[in-house]
């Protein structure tokens, strides 16, 4: 399962979790989903941190990935797709001629 999977059910689940222990309260019905929505957002600053980070480090990843891949199109549509040892040894044979 995926870190962002993980961390999105972890933060649904604390706001169930938030609310069911708020059902017992005398409150508007309103009121309790936002005392909810502000306590599990709290609570998972804190007890989620683990799945943030690991959140974090797989969209960093994800990213790095993305941005090689389209330096690399760029760089085949712009006609250098020839590594940089091949470049160099094909320069030399065009001075040749």
């Amino acid at each position: 399962m995926s870190a962002a999977v993980k961390y999105t059910l972890g933060r649904i689940g604390l706001f169930v979790a938030v609310l069911a222990a708020l059902w017992l309260v005398d409150l508007d019905i309103f009121i309790k989903l936002m005392v909810a929505l502000a306590f599990s957002a709290a609570l998972s600053f804190f007890l989620l941190k683990g799945w943030r980070d690991e959140m974090a480090e797989e969209m960093a990843t994800a990213a790095e990935r993305r941005r090689a891949e389209k330096e690399r199109l760029r760089s085949a549509l712009a006609g250098e797709d020839e590594p940089d040892g091949d470049e160099q040894q094909g320069g030399a044979r065009s001075a040749e001629r």
